[in-house]
């Protein structure tokens, strides 16, 4: 099997659902769209073999972000009257924009060299190697931040409380 094959896969389905997430008219089957590309993306993580990323991207994108998004859908009234009605020149408009876009994109990426193949047996993003960066080389910064996010939890709480007098 070529062992390519799995990225070109991933990266067929990547770009469909991606494709799919902009061109569904329906919001939801947008982000049903969305999730599947997520995963597919993570399964790019899998293949550069980081696992954690794979588990981070997967609770953070999939999960947390793609509930608050139908949380919000939820609460839109999607109605074809309330819905204003898109000119064509406006249309005309994006589909230059885009089309631009992908000249940048196509112009930045003409003279890039493609990057080496990462060997499986690389430990280059396990967990184990991360928690060994973490607590070793960069312990100070992480138990400052750790300092910092429970700092900004404590200020949250005391700022979203009622006085009860």
């Amino acid at each position: 099997m070529n062992p390519s094959l799995p990225f070109f896969v991933l990266a067929t389905l990547s770009v469909f659902s991606a494709l799919m997430v902009v061109l569904s008219r329906k919001p939801v089957h947008s982000v049903l769209y969305l999730i599947f590309c997520f995963f597919t993306i993570g399964g790019h993580y899998l293949l550069l073999n980081a696992q954690f990323l794979f588990a981070v991207h997967i609770i953070v994108y999939a999960g947390a972000i793609m509930v608050l998004f139908l949380f919000t859908l939820m609460f839109i009234n999607m109605n074809k009257e309330l819905e204003p009605h898109k000119s064509n020149l406006l249309k005309g408009a994006a589909t230059i924009a885009a089309g631009c876009l992908l000249l940048v994109l196509v112009a930045a990426t003409k003279g890039a060299e493609t990057l080496p193949a990462i060997s499986k047996t690389s430990d280059i993003g396990t967990v184990s190697n991360l928690g060994k960066a973490l607590y070793g080389q960069y312990l100070l910064p992480f138990e400052l931040i750790s300092i910092l996010l429970l700092t900004a939890m404590v200020g949250a709480v005391m700022l979203g409380k009622k006085d009860v007098e």
